[in-house]
């Protein structure tokens, strides 16, 4: 059996975290429809017992992704421009959710949920670009 190492345990934390982060803003894409219909605040309860998780697993990614950055050490130019752009669009997911959890009308909502999707979603295709 291989041995477990800091770097299996790095890459295992920012792995499940980017689960929780883009995985969980998926699920609870798919469930809004089932959630309004079941009425009153069904829906926004969900989702902010969601942030909650979301953000813990935000700040995993973050915390993860620098000693990511540290384990790699020198890398060359096509890395260092994936990883920036992988970077730019963790931001861009980070900010959009943060707007979402404060958007008041539903186009708010709509725009900030996707923005902060596709973000994630192409965060984590880059991620397993630099993987």
């Amino acid at each position: 059996m291989l041995a477990i190492t800091w770097d299996t345990v790095r890459v295992f934390l920012h792995v499940l975290a980017a689960t929780v982060w883009v995985g969980g803003q998926l699920t609870l894409t798919a469930l809004l429809p089932v959630l309004r219909r079941a009425g009153g605040d069904t829906s926004k309860l969900a989702a902010r017992q969601f942030n909650r998780v979301a953000w813990a697993a935000f700040a995993v990614l973050v915390l993860t992704g620098v000693w990511n950055i540290a384990a790699v050490g020198d890398a060359d130019g096509a890395y260092k421009t994936t990883l920036h752009v992988k970077l730019a669009v963790v931001v861009v997911s980070g900010v959009a959710a943060f707007l979402h959890a404060r958007a008041s009308t539903p186009k708010g909502l709509a725009v900030s949920g996707a923005v902060s999707g596709v973000a994630a979603l192409a965060a984590l295709l880059l991620g397993v670009m630099l993987g």
